[in-house]
């Protein structure tokens, strides 16, 4: 069962990665996972129901660690699809709070199941019998809902918790980066309508060149192409040709530092109406 399951797996697997690489819309990546998904899970208990068990520890193999990689990522990309198209229109404080919800939704999961969370995550084995066994089941183990409408044939009492604890560990990374996400525009957006560049393109040119060739930016070991990209972004202005601008910079024939002379005169002025005050 496990060359099968593993075989399965990595079928699933190439076919979520051609999905993502056609497609970075959320909602439309999760809906053809989804159908991806349930016909691999098809296959995968179609394999299981004709399969015979050694013994019972095989069972509670497939139980524990077989079966939920699978029905996490089911569970996964169908949360992604419901939180995605549920999302607020509006400002970036309402979907931020909106996705600061279905975090507390996973945390208060964690918390209504923690003796499982404890008892999976330490890799106790103790009650595998009784939690990875068909037809085992126990009313005083709070079992999901899920559980008695799911075919008792290729279910467990506890096969789908350990899913969703998979499943939710993977949506706190989602729903934290998509917070980050917008968190990181807030500060650039406001960054741009305050601090934007109005001396010439030249200069900044000047100072650029003059900043890398210190290498004070990643201890020497960022690329110019990229210092200039971060600069364009920050100060909201586009330099173009800048190895074009450097070439004349370096052809002046009087003050090549120009701005760079300016900056210090500049400073030093500062410097000195200070002292006066």
């Amino acid at each position: 069962m496990k060359l099968v399951s593993e075989s399965l797996m990595s079928e699933l697997e190439h076919q979520l990665k051609i999905i993502h690489s056609k497609t970075e819309d959320p909602i439309q990546y999760a809906e053809q996972a989804i159908k991806i998904i349930i016909t691999i899970l098809e296959k995968l208990k179609t394999k299981f129901l004709n399969h015979q068990f050694e013994n019972k520890a095989e069972e509670v193999d497939f139980f524990r660690n077989i079966k939920p990689r699978f029905a996490a990522k089911l569970i996964y990309y169908n949360e992604i699809y419901n939180i995605e198209t549920a999302k607020p229109f509006g400002t970036r404080k309402a979907i931020r709070k909106h996705y600061k919800l279905e975090l507390t939704k996973l945390e208060k999961y964690g918390n209504e199941n923690i003796e499982f969370y404890k008892y999976y995550r330490t890799g106790n084995n103790n009650l595998d019998k009784k939690y990875f066994i068909r037809g085992k089941h126990d009313l005083r183990h709070t079992l999901d809902s899920f559980y008695f409408q799911a075919d008792q044939r290729f279910s467990t009492s506890h096969d789908y918790k350990v899913a969703k604890i998979l499943a939710n560990d993977n949506l706190k990374v989602y729903l934290e980066s998509e917070i980050a996400k917008l968190d990181d525009k807030q500060v650039q957006s406001t960054f741009k309508k305050t601090q934007k560049w109005t001396g010439s393109k030249v200069a900044l040119i000047e100072l650029i060149y003059a900043l890398h060739a210190e290498g004070v930016f990643n201890n020497g070991q960022s690329e110019l192409k990229e210092v200039v990209k971060s600069f364009e972004s920050a100060f909201g202005v586009e330099l173009g040709q800048f190895h074009r601008v450097f070439l004349e910079i370096r052809a002046r024939k009087s003050e090549r530092t120009k701005f760079l002379n300016s900056l210090k005169e500049k400073l030093i002025l500062r410097m000195d109406d200070a002292d006066e005050i």
